[in-house]
């Protein structure tokens, strides 16, 4: 709902002046060296050789699996390289047209908080999607940030009744209207892994890859709703443009950054 956009995001700055490193990858990066990159990071930031980084990437075509992965979710294991990882969640794809953020923070000075460290990488997106008219949703049960379809039109399910298998009393007057919803689609993945406080792994936004290479996989081990992006929302925005929107937004709730030389 809108006030889910409209709520004060949460501030995790850090408890000094430092500011992390925002680096774009200029190439895609294979998923491997990505993992070593990230591993080397958080070794030198836990040892006080290196600031916090949010590193920005595209990756080849790839599943990842999570510590919660289940087998019978990977549908075509042979479609794509398959990399077990240590993040948090189930399946998830990776590949061109999608940003992939890995986050790099040092908690021991922000909020050593799991659970709002979670929520402001949930505003961080939803922020990001509201600087192109999109609003973003965060569901009980289901990680990531979500969109309503509205342009595929509201669904009519019946209004409740009695017990299951038992026909409810009839009312006087006109009959209950049924309630009305939208089909839903997962635009934003999220998994992140911390080590002594400092987290890797990160977030990924679908800006225009080929929605059909998500079918090799149960994306987050979900049936029932699907997935999108702002191309598919009608928004053929650029990479270049996404990853400014993700910056303003990522200082906003974050602190300020230093970009690449």
């Amino acid at each position: 709902m809108l006030d889910e956009v409209l709520k004060p995001a949460p501030f995790f700055a850090r408890d000094d002046n430092e500011r992390p490193q925002w680096v774009m990858a200029a190439a895609p990066v294979p998923y491997p060296d990505a993992v070593a990159v990230m591993e080397a990071r958080v070794a030198a930031i836990q040892a006080g050789e290196a600031r916090e980084m949010v590193w920005l990437v595209e990756h080849p075509p790839l599943y990842t699996a999570g510590v919660s992965a289940k087998p019978g979710d990977l549908i075509a294991p042979e479609r794509f390289p398959v990399f077990a990882t240590g993040r948090g969640g189930q399946y998830t794809y990776h590949g061109p047209g999608q940003r992939v953020a890995y986050v790099m923070l040092d908690l021991n000075r922000r909020q050593k908080d799991i659970r709002a460290f979670v929520q402001a990488l949930e505003h961080w997106i939803i922020d990001t999607l509201w600087r192109f008219n999109v609003e973003g949703h965060i569901r009980d049960g289901r990680v990531g940030v979500w969109v309503e379809r509205r342009d595929h039109g509201p669904i009519d399910i019946p209004p409740s009744g009695g017990k299951a298998g038992r026909p409810t009393e009839p009312l006087r007057g006109a009959p209950a209207a049924p309630e009305r919803t939208y089909k839903e689609d997962k635009i934003a993945a999220i998994g992140i892994k911390l080590r002594r406080w400092v987290s890797f792994h990160g977030i990924s936004l679908n800006v225009e890859p080929d929605l059909t290479h998500f079918s090799g996989i149960v994306p987050c081990g979900i049936t029932e709703h699907g997935v999108t992006s702002l191309l598919d929302l009608g928004l053929p925005v650029t990479m270049d443009e996404v990853d400014y929107a993700l910056r303003l937004s990522f200082e906003a709730i974050f602190g300020p950054v230093e970009p690449q030389a």
